[in-house]
């Protein structure tokens, strides 16, 4: 392969690089948009640039394919939010910097987030659900950042009253919450089929449990914690 010819890989290859920063750049205004038909214009401005780099770029498109397949997968949520939102009747609206931790998209209401709307944390954390007084209160799903999701009731911005907490080695817990936190009567659900019912405060168990292995058989365990 001749100078000329790497020069012009080179610069096929950048000038695609670029495409890829538009494209990031094009995601962000889609979240901006408020507008569903706007948004969707965008979406396919976007898929069109996606399809291009993958025609015009054969020979690199090892080194971008997870690239491609992240942003995809982006549409793809973006997609179904919007979905959401026009499903529901509802008039979006967005609050930057919310709380001074992430990006609010849904119903508000003098100013506040006050209904159904969803919460982008700046640490890659999510929240679905209800809000009232720009806090999450009733039913939501927080996705934690980390892997894990809680699903349930909210109260004053935490996860407070019925709720199960799905981690991401397969385990579960399904029970009473409080501050975020397991507290009250609750079960965990392990990843090999046992499973573990009792008391549970400040996020660990406390008192005697019941463990009812996979096999039937039937442990007590007890658990003293220094809980204070």
């Amino acid at each position: 392969m001749n100078q000329n010819t790497n020069n012009l890989n080179n610069s096929i290859y950048s000038y695609n690089n670029n495409l890829l920063h538009g494209i990031i750049n094009d995601l962000q205004q889609i979240i901006n948009f408020t507008q569903d038909n706007l948004a969707i214009k965008r979406i396919g401005d976007v898929i069109i640039k996606m399809n291009y780099i993958i025609n015009e770029n054969k020979k690199n498109t090892h080194l971008i394919i997870n690239h491609i397949a992240s942003l995809q997968n982006q549409l793809s949520e973006i997609s179904k939010n919007l979905n959401y939102f026009k499903n529901n009747n509802m008039n979006i609206q967005e609050i930057n910097n919310h709380n001074n931790s992430g990006r609010y998209v849904g119903q508000v209401v003098n100013g506040l987030a006050e209904g159904k709307g969803i919460k982008y944390y700046y640490d890659g954390s999510k929240y679905e659900g209800e809000y009232r007084n720009d806090k999450k209160d009733g039913k939501g799903i927080y996705y934690v950042n980390n892997g894990d999701r809680y699903e349930g009731d909210f109260r004053n911005d935490k996860g407070e009253g019925k709720g199960i907490l799905y981690y991401y080695n397969g385990n579960r817990y399904e029970g009473d919450f409080r501050n975020d936190l397991s507290e009250g009567k609750g079960i965990v659900y392990f990843n090999n089929g046992d499973r573990q019912m009792g008391d549970f405060c400040n996020g660990k168990p406390i008192g005697k449990h019941v463990m009812l292995t996979k096999d039937g058989e039937v442990k007590i365990n007890n658990f003293n914690w220094n809980l204070i």
